[in-house]
Parts: C-alpha cells; structure tokens; sequence
C-alpha cells in the first residue's frame, strides 16, 4: 500500500513539473517570419504575350511596348500576327 501511495505522489509531482514546464512554452511569444525569409529563392513569374506560359522574369524578353515573353521566337511570331 505504501508503494502505491509513493507511486501516486511521484506521479502527482512529475505531471505538475510538466504542466508548468509547457505553461511556461505558451508565455513566451513566437516571432513570425517574414514572407521573404521563408521564401528567399522565389522569384516574380510573367506570362507570355504570345503563348500564356508562366516563366521566371529573369528570362523575359521585352519587345518595345514592354510586353513580356518567354524567348526571341514568340517575340518575333507575335509581331507578325
């Protein structure tokens, strides 16, 4: 029986430390992270005037009306049409 007891008392102690312990983890305020942080490689996407297509703006040509398009040949094909 005072093995039993002894069980409880350990048991009562170890469950108020915990409780305490991820009391203390809510208090403490989580700092958000910035959009660009979590996102550092991401880049604007552009469609093509010509054929719709999603592309990184890194490889846009522009033609002179400052339309974007995803290489030279659409740029040319979209002028003759």
């Amino acid at each position: 029986m005072k093995l039993l007891l002894w069980a409880g008392i350990i048991f009562a102690v170890i469950w108020i430390f915990r409780s305490k312990k991820s009391s203390a983890k809510m208090d403490i305020p989580k700092t958000p992270q910035a959009p660009q942080a979590q996102h550092e490689g991401a880049e604007a996407m552009l469609s093509c005037a010509h054929c719709k297509t999603y592309f990184p703006a890194s490889e846009a040509v522009f033609n002179s009306s400052n339309s974007a398009f995803c290489s030279v040949e659409h740029r040319a094909q979209h002028i003759v049409h």
